[in-house]
């Protein structure tokens, strides 16, 4: 296994050396927009923990993260009056991993509305804010 890389993105959003939208936060995870959304309302749930994925992630770690996506996926379903949700993982280059820090996509999802491609393109920032705000309003009434 290849060894955690303390400058990934999600290791330099948790310091606060890079910017987030982020909608959640406890002691053990944070949940932030996805900045290359696939659909509106795209979050991502990150461990503190700095673990490279579910494969060396500690007990604990997948815990936090599993008790906070469940948290977000019905805090996005609501925000978005979505008919259901999507939860992805990947694991390693192999399994489609492309950052190195475990995370948990959450994407709210319409019947007949397929997900958007993953082109890289950054959204813009004043519409993944209006999205962090209804997450953040639909947990606050959870």
């Amino acid at each position: 296994m290849t060894a955690y890389d303390p400058t990934n993105v999600f290791a330099r959003i948790l310091r606060g050396e890079l910017p987030s939208q982020t909608v959640y936060e406890d002691a053990e995870t944070i949940a932030i927009m996805d900045i290359m959304p696939r659909a509106d309302g795209h979050v991502l749930v990150v461990p503190k923990a700095a673990c490279r994925n579910v494969l060396d992630a500690p007990p604990e770690a997948l815990k936090a993260v599993a008790l906070t996506t469940q948290k977000l996926a019905r805090a996005v379903k609501a925000a978005f009056a979505a008919d259901g949700v999507t939860i992805q993982q990947f694991n390693e280059a192999a399994g489609g991993q492309v950052v190195f820090h475990l995370h948990v996509h959450v994407m709210p999802r319409h019947d007949g509305v397929a997900l958007r491609p993953h082109t890289g393109a950054m959204e813009k920032s004043e519409l993944l804010a209006s999205n962090a705000e209804k997450i953040r309003a639909a947990l606050k009434s959870a």
